[in-house]
């Protein structure tokens, strides 16, 4: 069986991940990291786990096949790099780091040694945004996350929300992006709107965020030549056709980790290290995604 590490085991781990990890126990070994031994042993009794590290190099030491990253960006890149040059594939939350020399390092890395590295951008795996993904002959794609009221540092509100609506653009867009305009509104150094335009031949992607938007709504949509769709929160399909309008929710016995991707995800990057196969998450468009919240955070500085 082999052996799959988790370093970082707060509020995202254990709300996304370990409770898919916990139905895998029968097919991985898992080598849970922590210096934390109460929150090892509630892991324990919660989920069944068996083994815990208390170091990254004890976790190494174990030989593991791939590594789950869920630690603070910050400890990315210096995690990250040695995972890879021990030669362990690595998955990794988003942003892989904010600093984009990092990330075009750390992949440049990764292609080296002929490993994985995976940017945990679940939103590609959510089953709408699949279905958003299937229409042909896109023109317009809209991606949003709006906030009730929850005014955050600028760089900050970049790469841990607006990045989502950046790469649900990034790959609902089939066709290269030929030009880039971004726009930011802020206040005392805190975020208010976000926007990136992206153009191609034949379609264009806005991406929108909306700090202070008197509501809680992730909404992407795409406009065909034949149909329009529009997906809401992840979990509702909006169909719009001449003189018919369906509306489709994801099942009500689906796992709320399905419908927002992270368990789809997951098994997907489980599947690729074990049969050596494609990267669920391509590097060049995970880099992309960082470039494009990169640039525009680099507009703060003028």
């Amino acid at each position: 069986m082999e052996k799959i590490g988790v370093i970082g085991l707060g509020n995202i781990a254990q709300k996304a991940y370990l409770p898919v990890m916990a139905t895998l126990q029968d097919q991985y070994e898992w080598h849970l990291t922590t210096r934390n031994k109460s929150k090892g042993k509630m892991l324990e009794n919660k989920y069944g786990f068996k083994y815990f590290h208390q170091t990254l190099d004890e976790l190494i030491a174990e030989k593991p096949l791939a590594v789950f990253v869920h630690t603070p960006t910050a400890t990315h890149f210096a995690i990250i790099k040695q995972l890879l040059e021990n030669d362990i594939n690595v998955y990794v939350d988003k942003p892989v780091s904010e600093n984009l020399s990092e990330v075009e390092e750390l992949y440049h890395l990764a292609e080296e040694k002929q490993l994985l590295l995976t940017c945990g951008f679940n939103r590609r795996f959510a089953p709408f945004n699949q279905a958003l993904k299937q229409i042909t002959d896109k023109r317009t794609i809209v991606s949003e996350k709006i906030r009730e009221h929850a005014l955050q540092p600028a760089q900050f509100a970049i790469f841990d929300l607006m990045i989502h609506s950046v790469d649900t653009a990034v790959y609902l867009m089939d066709e290269k992006i030929e030009q880039v305009d971004n726009f930011l509104v802020t206040n005392n150094n805190n975020l208010e709107q976000g926007y990136i335009t992206l153009t191609g031949k034949t379609s264009r992607a806005q991406v929108v965020t909306n700090m202070i938007g008197g509501s809680n709504l992730e909404l992407s949509t795409v406009q065909g030549t034949k149909t329009r769709q529009e997906v809401t929160n992840l979990n509702s399909l909006r169909t719009y056709q001449t003189q018919n309008i369906m509306q489709t929710a994801r099942p009500d016995w689906e796992n709320t980790l399905v419908t927002r991707g992270f368990d789809p995800i997951i098994k997907s990057f489980l599947k690729a290290v074990s049969e050596q196969g494609e990267n669920p998450v391509s590097p060049d468009s995970a880099i992309l995604s960082h470039k494009l919240c990169y640039d525009l955070a680099k507009t703060l500085e003028k």
